[in-house]
């Protein structure tokens, strides 16, 4: 993993070198934007709309604008000087319960180890927060923006996750359209609640993928191996008008399903041995993905192969690797 981070964990008295690490890593699959009249990727270039030409790098600043077309200017060295003093600490300020921060808080996680002779420090820290199940509220700043961020036990590692400022999250007031006050049926309710009830299982991240991603590497394949992709058109959605009938049906659809759907891709079950026809129905290839020649798809797992010029490699999303951009000044 890649350091995005490096600096001191500080409670109290006590100062716990740590490094940071990205949990987590984009994989959507990057498009280019292409001329098509030759096929050229296209590059952006940095112009001056004024001066008319293209401006290097070491002749841009930073500025913000008060005033439409009126900007103040900032040095590097005055930008620097707003975060070198934070910019190497996680200073806790409290220790709260988890269940106390709503998830809309949360921005994005990284992973902490110990850096230096900080193990024993570390070692200390984590032991105590998972024995009172506390985690800590901290304040970060990380590519020059100041952050609060939540500490907390992660199997055997401490793990930190940046979370917005109280003014950063918009009222629920200002959203447009929602419902007033009013009463629900009970019968609607009740099935409602009943549908609620079949579906619910515990979470297992590993059975849930991205079928757009992956329909989206199928069709890269089919084009690096010059065959044609035809995907089917989505169902129509019909606007619910029958609350009670919908509820019902889709409550017998959950009681038809049967009790072992077998393993799934993931090697877990569901739960609750349910599988949702839609899901299962998502997994099957129509045979319209079918190359144009009308020979069979190939088997799962099997690359594609082009008489011209043979096997076709399977692709695989290439990761962003966002960390590298996570760096913060000095560190």
């Amino acid at each position: 993993m890649h350091t995005v981070w490096k600096g001191a964990i500080s409670f109290g008295l006590v100062h716990v070198p740590v490094k940071m690490f990205s949990a987590t890593e984009d994989k959507d699959i990057s498009l280019r934007y292409i001329h098509k009249e030759c096929g050229s990727p296209l590059s952006y270039v940095r112009k001056c709309p004024v001066c008319e030409k293209e401006v290097a790098w070491e002749e841009i600043g930073k500025g913000y604008e008060y005033e439409k077309g009126k900007f103040v200017l900032f040095d590097k060295e005055e930008l620097d000087q707003l975060t070198e003093e934070s910019s190497k600490s996680i200073t806790i300020l409290d220790f709260v319960d988890l269940t106390e921060i709503d998830p809309i808080y949360f921005q994005k996680t990284y992973y902490l180890s110990p850096d230096q002779a900080g193990t024993n420090a570390y070692r200390l820290l984590m032991e105590a927060m998972r024995q009172t199940g506390k985690i800590g509220i901290a304040k970060i700043s990380i590519r020059s923006k100041s952050s609060l961020a939540a500490i907390r036990v992660l199997a055997d590692c401490l793990a930190i996750e940046t979370i917005y400022y109280p003014d950063e999250v918009r009222p629920v007031s200002q959203v447009p359209g929602l419902p007033e006050p009013g009463i629900v049926n009970d019968k609607e309710l009740d099935m409602a609640k009943l549908l609620i009830s079949q579906l619910s299982t515990p979470f297992e991240p590993a059975k849930y993928t991205d079928d757009y991603r992956q329909r989206m590497l199928d069709l890269i394949t089919h084009k690096i191996a010059g065959e044609e992709f035809h995907i089917a058109p989505a169902r129509q959605e019909n606007n619910v008008i029958d609350l009670m009938a919908a509820l019902q049906a889709s409550i017998e659809a959950v009681q038809h399903i049967p009790s072992d759907p077998g393993p799934s891709l993931s090697g877990t079950g569901t739960g609750a041995g349910k599988k949702p026809r839609a899901a299962a129905a998502a997994g099957k290839k129509k045979p319209a993905q079918a190359k144009a020649s009308g020979a069979p798809a190939p088997e799962p797992g099997v690359p594609a192969v082009n008489e011209a010029t043979g096997p076709i490699p399977v692709i695989a999303p290439k990761p962003k690797r966002r960390a590298a951009k996570s760096k913060v000044t000095g560190a």
